[in-house]
């Protein structure tokens, strides 16, 4: 019994080198390669994502219904692009399992199992004849006892080398490279389709997605640009998709020219062995059987390729008349949408333009008319503040699309640069205080605080002074003095102004008289002497010399009239006439 052993282990060895080293192939009958199929399947899940791009573009009512129609129709694309992958993996299956390596190895496992079955069967048989002579007590049953139980272990040692044999084979099939790349790829199959629910799905139950509805007609600039942008980034995405939907179309109609000649090439064949059935018989007919049996099943295997590839070019032809149509929507609203923004910044133009024109008018009117140079300045300076609040309007309020949403922007924005800008606001309002009818112009003499001066300039927030000298002779200090136009509101201090008719001041000296018999003798000289030294002047500033008696003698106090700018001189003046006329009177 031990005849078979060693045959039997050299003919599992034989059979594993024989698999593992054996270099020869099937003849092909899959339509695409296993890298084929994998990549085909990327761009089909690659393109169906755009419909995330064409959900973001979808904001009109129209848009939304391209978009589903497109939703479905792309569903069925991926559906149908992974029943072509799984059909060609069937196939690829089918080469791997017809492969002459592996048809040897399975008819060689064959023979040894046969041949182990009958082994088998033998030595159960003469187990059975065997215990039969032990029971009816045949001579020599201890020889019976002894063969029993080696043919037992014989048995046993049988099943071992089935099992070897078995587990062999199996490791054999595993290690086949052609196998594997076929299981490996239906796998990969379906891990893609995991993360495409349209793979997956039975019907076409997706919704057009949960874009926003068109907005309100809106007729601010900023918006109306925006449309446009929106409009031409839109009619981009849809010439992009377009573009990879073509090629995506390109890419299986020449995958189409393969099924199609291998459909033909089975309809030959099959054509030939319905011609040899014609004269042949007995086992014969078995072997055609057998041969129309496989052509079966590869000719619907390979249309199963063949008829979703049909299907694609029609889904794909829908798919980019679809786009076609959303690309003419999206550009006639591109139009729209750029020729309102086109009327809307001419509208502003031309208010803008006849604003300028009135405000030059405004200007020339001005400078014809008005004289006065003071109120001249003041009435350009309107103008300008006027001619350019009235633009920044136009152009704040053509950008805006509600006029209530402006109002409350414009309010809280006043009221933060009113707290921010307080001081600021404060000086430009006293501008206006300053220019009045009443109020400073360049040249006046003017005194705020300790400061005297001469008004150089009044700007919008500050004005300054050229800063005179108020110890010794008048004159300027040759300093520039900056004070803000809030000064006009301010009550410390005060700002004191030179009335515009009168040009002098007053200035005042006590001195002491001798004791003379004639005071008002005295009085009248030095009133006299004074009205000459002080020069020609108005009635109404005469100069004045008023007595009285201090701590038991006479004393003189004299105001006259001084000039701005001869102060120091008539000082000097009226001081020697006042010292000469008391000379002249002796003391009594």
């Amino acid at each position: 019994m031990h005849r078979f052993g060693t045959w039997l282990l050299l003919g599992c060895c034989a059979l594993i080198a024989f698999a593992v080293c054996s270099p020869a192939a099937p003849s092909r009958v899959s339509v695409l390669s296993a890298a084929q199929v994998i990549q085909i399947l990327d761009d089909t899940v690659e393109w169906y994502r755009s419909l995330g791009t064409q959900q973001e573009n979808a904001t009109q009512p129209s848009d939304l219904l391209i978009l589903f129609a497109n939703r479905q129709t792309a569903d069925q694309v991926v559906r149908l692009a992974f029943d072509i992958a799984r059909a060609n993996a069937e196939l690829l299956s089918s080469e791997a399992d017809s492969d002459p390596d592996t048809v040897s190895q399975s008819q060689s496992h064959s023979q040894q199992q046969a041949q182990l079955d009958n082994e088998q069967q033998a030595i159960q048989q003469e187990i059975a004849t065997d215990r039969k002579k032990a029971a009816a007590g045949a001579k020599g049953s201890a020889d019976l006892d002894a063969k029993l139980l080696e043919l037992q272990g014989e048995l046993a040692m049988l099943n071992a080398r089935r099992n070897l044999l078995d587990t062999m084979t199996e490791f054999v099939r595993g290690s086949d490279p052609k196998a594997a790349n076929a299981s490996a790829l239906k796998a990969q199959i379906d891990a893609i389709a995991a993360t495409v629910p349209a793979a997956t799905a039975t019907a076409a139950a997706a919704t057009a997605g949960t874009a926003a509805s068109a907005p309100p007609p809106r007729a601010g600039i900023w918006d109306l640009g925006t449309q446009v942008v929106h409009q031409r980034n839109k009619i981009s995405a849809i010439q992009d998709i377009d573009r990879r939907t073509a090629a995506l179309a390109d890419t299986f109609r020449s995958i189409s020219v393969a099924p199609l000649a291998q459909l033909q090439g089975y309809s030959a064949r099959s054509n030939a062995l319905a011609a040899q059935a014609d004269h042949a018989s007995g086992a014969a007919l078995k072997g055609l059987r057998d041969q129309f049996d496989t052509l079966a099943w590869l000719f619907k295997q390979t249309s199963d390729i063949l008829l979703p590839l049909g299907k694609e070019q029609v889904l794909l032809k829908q798919y980019r008349r679809n786009l076609a149509s959303w690309q003419t929507s999206a550009q006639k609203q591109y139009h729209e949408a750029l020729l309102a923004l086109g009327i809307r910044l001419a509208i502003v133009a031309g208010i803008l333009a006849v604003l300028f024109v009135l405000g030059e008018v405004w200007r020339r009117a001005v400078i014809r008319y008005v004289r006065d140079l003071h109120r001249r300045y003041q009435l350009l300076l309107v103008r300008t503040i006027v001619v350019w609040t009235i633009g920044l309007a136009v152009i704040c309020l053509s950008f805006v699309t509600e006029i209530s949403t402006f109002a409350t922007f414009a309010g809280l924005l006043t009221a933060g640069l009113a707290v921010a800008m307080q001081s600021v606001l404060v000086s430009v309002v006293g501008y206006f205080f300053l220019i009045g009818k009443y109020g400073l112009r360049v040249g006046d003499r003017i005194q705020i605080g300790a400061v005297v001066g001469e008004v150089l300039d009044i700007g919008l927030v500050r004005l300054h002074l050229r800063e005179l000298n108020q110890q010794g002779p008048l004159g300027t200090t040759g300093r520039v003095v900056a004070f803000a136009n809030s000064v006009a509101f301010q009550a410390a201090g005060g700002l004191f102004k030179q009335v515009p008719d009168a040009e002098v001041s007053w200035h005042e000296t006590t001195t002491t008289l001798p004791s003379v018999s004639d005071y008002l003798g005295l009085k009248a000289k030095l009133l006299h002497e004074i009205g000459a030294a002080v020069g020609e002047h108005r009635p109404e500033n005469a100069p004045q010399v008023q007595m009285r008696l201090a701590n038991g003698h006479m004393e003189a106090l004299v105001r006259y009239p001084v000039a701005f700018n001869q102060g120091a001189q008539v000082d000097e003046r009226v001081a020697l006439a006042v010292l000469g006329t008391i000379a002249q009177f002796p003391a009594a």
